[in-house]
């Protein structure tokens, strides 16, 4: 697909992360209602580029935050707004464990 241009093919210098999330057995429902929740209104934050959710098809159990920010004070102020506060009071109870954050920089 050449020629097709992106938000982040432009900008080399984002700051991409990848949240991997594992829900408790059964808790798969409630834990994807609390990330949609979060999605809409991060998509508004200053210095947020893309940011989707993903779940896992081998394993409905994880599901995956994809994020580009346009660099890390803009990440920072994400997880100090209220919206993603609430999300991870809620998240925390729905949780087999730690979430699993990574923070990339593009290579090409």
């Amino acid at each position: 697909m050449t020629g097709v241009t992106t938000p982040t093919g432009r900008d080399h210098d984002l700051l991409t992360i990848i949240a991997a999330l594992r829900a408790k057995p059964g808790k798969e429902q409630q834990l994807r209602q609390a990330a949609e929740a979060v999605v809409e209104p991060t998509r508004h934050e200053e210095g947020c580029i893309a940011y989707h959710l993903h779940q896992a098809i081998d394993d409905p159990t994880v599901f995956y935050f994809y994020e580009n920010w346009a660099g890390p004070e803009a990440l920072d102020a994400h997880m100090k707004t209220p919206h993603f506060q609430n999300f991870v009071a809620t998240a925390n109870d729905l949780l087999a464990g730690p979430i699993d954050i990574q923070r990339l920089r593009r290579i090409t």
